[in-house]
């Protein structure tokens, strides 16, 4: 099994909530970390009979238990009903619950229990680099970083039923939309526009649908876990900057599959965007994990003359991801601008040179060496 980075240590003090997209290995990490804990696992079709049909019976098994001890419960958003057993076993027998599911958007629109703040939240992010050991980089590029989907040499077919249980257990299921095809259609659309500063209305002209429809359909890309959007650095200095959001999908090798990018060779378009979307994706889980509460963000200006892909923190860090083999000083007009304006931020270029090296007062580090540095710590002062 593969070290994961996330901290499950909150446990020994406080419940936890675990969330994830599907097959990011949640339960595969819980199953090795407490091996001798009492696990409900609710995907089981006995097991969640029993506990729909009466969930007090959590209680009535729980009761024996002492002070302290930890209890799991996989797929709790199953059966939201059972919150209301855990809380009242948090307060009134100190137990410790992992509470362990795809994502919550169920049990709030039920209008579940979810613990008053009695559970804190933690999210596993597919693999990341440092949890890897002989990390490929274009294998990442290509096959995006799901447990199932790296550790092969084609993944398509898994991407395929990956796709297809998502949208049988998350959005037929819940009946989350009316339109099956039209959310069919605009994941493809949406992948189109993965990395980019969302435009509700293009994109709801494309699917046929409104643009309120096109943000409940973000909405659900979101609070599924599926995707997440990456806010704008709005600290204006000299330059106006653009405020809306981009929206990245939580892993490459989703992207590739909807944009049926096949085969991605460096030097290829295709490459340098599903590059860009891998070290963002890692950027994401760094934020997550590293509990330095830095926030990631981009940098856009109003007339489109000057973007930096990734800003770590107020001004801290700026970094511009570039697929070259060799960066030359027209890749550093965005990061230029962004000095003049926060002189003490310090300047990286993340590309496939083959050595780090200094540019003008900028810092090039190949992406693998850059990763090295980023789990590290030594990008971001904690």
């Amino acid at each position: 099994m593969l070290n994961r980075i996330l901290s499950l240590q909150d446990i020994q003090e406080d419940s936890l909530f675990l969330w994830g997209p599907r097959q990011t290995g949640k339960s595969t990490l819980l199953q090795a970390m407490f091996p001798n804990v009492p696990y409900y696992d609710l995907l089981k079709s006995d097991v969640y009979m029993k506990y729909k049909l009466k969930p007090s019976l959590l209680r009535d098994e729980c009761m024996m238990m002492d002070e302290g001890e930890i209890v799991i419960i996989d797929e709790v958003q199953k059966i939201p009903a059972l919150l209301d057993e855990v809380h009242w076993l948090i307060v009134n027998k100190g137990l410790h619950f992992i509470l362990c599911g795809s994502s919550a958007r169920k049990l709030k629109r039920v209008g579940a229990n979810l613990l008053g703040g009695r559970a804190l939240r933690k999210v596993l992010n597919p693999l990341v680099s440092a949890e890897i050991p002989d990390f490929d980089i274009d294998k990442a590029v290509r096959n995006g970083l799901l447990p199932r989907h790296y550790l092969i040499e084609n993944p398509e077919k898994r991407l395929q039923a990956y796709i297809g249980d998502y949208l049988q257990q998350e959005i037929i299921s819940e009946a989350l939309v009316r339109n099956l095809d039209s959310f069919t259609r605009f994941l493809e659309v949406a992948a189109l526009s993965d990395s980019e500063m969302v435009n509700y209305t293009k994109i709801a002209c494309e699917c046929g649908v409104s643009s309120k429809t096109i943000k409940e359909y973000f909405s659900i890309l979101e609070e599924t876990l599926v995707g997440f959007y990456l806010p704008a650095y709005t600290k204006v200095i000299k330059r106006r900057v653009q405020v809306s959001p981009k929206f990245y999908f939580f892993d490459v090798g989703v992207v590739n599959f909807l944009l049926h990018r096949v085969n991605l060779q460096r030097g290829t378009v295709e490459y340098g965007h599903a590059f860009e979307h891998l070290i963002m994706q890692e950027l994401k889980a760094w934020a997550g994990y590293s509990g330095t509460r830095k926030e990631l963000s981009f940098w856009h200006t109003q007339n489109n003359a000057y973007e930096v892909d990734a800003v770590l923190g107020d001004a801290e860090v700026a970094i511009e991801i570039k697929s070259s083999q060799q960066v030359n000083s027209s890749h550093l007009k965005g990061l230029k601008a962004f000095k003049e304006e926060h002189p003490g931020c310090r300047l990286i270029v993340v590309s496939l040179d083959d050595k780090p090296r200094m540019l003008n007062d900028v810092e090039i580090w190949p992406a693998k060496k850059f990763l090295e540095k980023l789990w590290g710590g030594k990008i971001v002062e904690p």
